[in-house]
């Protein structure tokens, strides 16, 4: 009886839906804050929001299209960095469940020494 290990799908549905799911609450700073690069771009797209509002007001500094495009792309770069994140954990939660099962579906025979 041998047992064959299928490979996942590099974007498999299960694990895809759980990573969008986990990008945005990993938005959260307290998790952020462990990346330091990432929680600097965050606190960006914070300030660039609030500066877009501003601008919408009618106090900006500059056109709020503008400040609006250098958030939209601030926001996309950290999201799109904690779905990377979470699919990374994701296949590698699946790769350790198929391996789980793996071990114990295995049935070994030991030799006799000749």
């Amino acid at each position: 009886m041998e047992t064959r290990l299928r490979a996942r799908a590099l974007f498999d549905p299960p694990i895809v839906r759980q990573a969008l799911i986990d990008s945005f609450i990993k938005l959260d700073p307290r998790h952020q804050v462990k990346n330091p690069v990432m929680f600097v771009v965050e606190v960006g797209s914070v300030l660039t929001t609030a500066l877009f509002l501003q601008a919408l007001v009618g106090h900006g500094e500059a056109p709020a299209g503008f400040i609006l495009a250098i958030s939209l792309w601030l926001w996309f770069t950290v999201v799109f960095a904690n779905f990377a994140e979470a699919m990374a954990e994701g296949r590698g939660k699946a790769q350790a469940d198929t391996l789980r099962r793996a071990r114990r579906d295995v049935q070994a025979k030991k030799l006799a020494r000749p």
